[in-house]
């Protein structure tokens, strides 16, 4: 008898919703804690689409990045 392989769910929010959510609740937030923080709900998340997602929501008028020392950027959300 062959076992079903396991079944990915789809999630219920797309990650841009969970950035601005997760800086709604925390505050402003370096970009390092704030990749962790998506990666605890979004696993197969990669930096790349995570920068691409802090672009797409920065061109929008959503947040803010600016540069911090040794390549670390500041989030935050603008209101």
């Amino acid at each position: 008898m062959s076992t079903l392989p396991a079944v990915k769910t789809w999630k219920t929010r797309p990650p841009h919703s969970a950035i601005v959510e997760i800086l709604t609740k925390k505050g402003d937030m370096v970009d390092d804690d704030l990749f962790d923080a998506l990666r605890n709900e979004f696993e197969d998340l990669g930096y790349k689409d995570f920068n691409d997602l802090l672009m797409r929501l920065e061109v929008a008028g959503k947040i803010r990045t600016s540069s911090m020392s040794r390549g670390k950027r500041r989030i935050e959300l603008i209101q």
